[in-house]
């Protein structure tokens, strides 16, 4: 028994204790749709350690919208900070979580925190446009409506097109509507090209939402050139030969032979005088 009991107390001595790493990661409890979701963490791990940072949609089941490789680097201790979009999401809980493989979660310490818990707020409804959601490149950009229960306490506008910021962050005044209370807007911004323009509302008490607004840019015709060609008339003249002598016609004139005729008569007359 003695044996036994000396061979366990060996084994503590001679068997390295396995290393228990700290990991770390810290996100907003809570916001708004539309905005970034900024996960920052630190880590003892090793320098070269890589893990994946994962966002999901909770509930019953989990439902992951994205995933991120993170690397552990020197140059910031250790540290990181990765960022997911929430564009397009639906209001309610999400969840960010590290995933490793077997060997690397093993090593985790207990006081280790891989999972935060993120309430999305969607605060769209309260904003109302009343300018059209397509407009011409003619008239753009018009962005009219109203922010529910807002009053005359102004609200940011941020502007961001397919080439990226258009106008602002800048607060805008709004005008209190006596019957319901909201507060109503009017803004229109130059531009230059068509496509999807993004507008985010911010009020006093944080990210409203926003709305985008697609701009259609007329399409040109295409010039068409009409080319005249000139017609040029070659005139030919051509020389007729005169006619040739036929067995029928003949271009000599009748008084000739009849002249020859009397010559040889008379020089006959003259051979038989002189005999």
């Amino acid at each position: 028994m003695n044996k036994i009991a000396w061979l366990l107390l060996l084994c503590v001595f001679i068997i390295p204790p396995v290393s228990a790493y700290q990991l770390y990661i810290s996100a907003p409890g809570e916001i708004n749709v539309g905005q970034t979701l900024r996960v920052t963490g630190n880590s003892t791990f090793p320098v070269g350690t890589s893990f994946d940072l994962v966002f999901y949609q909770a509930g019953y089941t989990a439902t992951e919208i994205e995933r991120r490789t993170v690397t552990l680097q020197s140059y910031n201790n250790r540290t990181f900070a990765v960022s997911f979009p929430t564009k397009g999401l639906k209001g309610g809980q999400y969840k960010v979580e590290i995933q490793f493989d077997s060997a690397r979660e093993e090593q985790l310490s207990s006081d280790s925190k891989t999972v935060r818990i993120v309430q999305l707020l969607d605060r769209s409804g309260e904003i109302e446009m009343t300018s059209p959601l397509s407009q011409t490149l003619a008239e753009a950009l018009r962005i009219e409506g109203s922010i529910y229960k807002l009053g005359d306490m102004g609200v940011q506008i941020d502007v961001r097109g397919p080439a990226g910021p258009v106008f602002g962050p800048t607060w805008i005044e709004t005008q209190k509507d006596l019957k319901s209370g909201d507060g109503v807007f009017t803004k229109k911004i130059p531009i230059s090209s068509g496509g999807d323009y993004d507008v985010h509302f911010t009020d006093a008490k944080g990210y409203i939402g926003y709305v985008t607004i697609n701009v259609v840019q007329p399409t040109t015709a295409p010039t068409t050139v009409m080319t005249t060609v000139a017609k040029t008339t070659v005139k030919t003249t051509v020389t007729t030969p005169p006619p040739m002598p036929t067995p029928t016609q003949s271009p000599v004139s009748p008084a000739i032979p009849l002249l020859s005729l009397a010559v040889i008569c008379g020089t006959v007359v003259l051979v038989r005088k002189i005999k």
